[in-house]
């Protein structure tokens, strides 16, 4: 599974969001809203996000129980 965290510099929501993926062992890419005009498009208002090939699983405020349930038995690196 491709999992994708899409964030924005100074987001504070955004840094907790990755910290959570990184505690949980998810190996995830790094996508910048404001770099990407689709991106834009899509999430500007709604970051962070996090896309599971491609689907939004999790977004705004994101706890680390909502990723673990989002994401339960797929993808962890550990």
């Amino acid at each position: 599974m491709r999992l994708v965290l899409v964030t924005r510099k100074g987001c504070h929501l955004c840094d907790d969001a990755e910290r959570h993926l990184r505690a949980l062992g998810f190996e995830f890419e790094l996508a910048d809203v404001d770099a990407d005009d689709e991106l834009y498009r899509l999430y500007d208002f709604r970051v962070p996000v996090v896309l599971a090939d491609g689907v939004v699983v999790a977004e705004g405020l994101i706890t680390r129980p909502k990723l673990e349930a989002a994401l339960k038995g797929s993808g962890r690196s550990s």
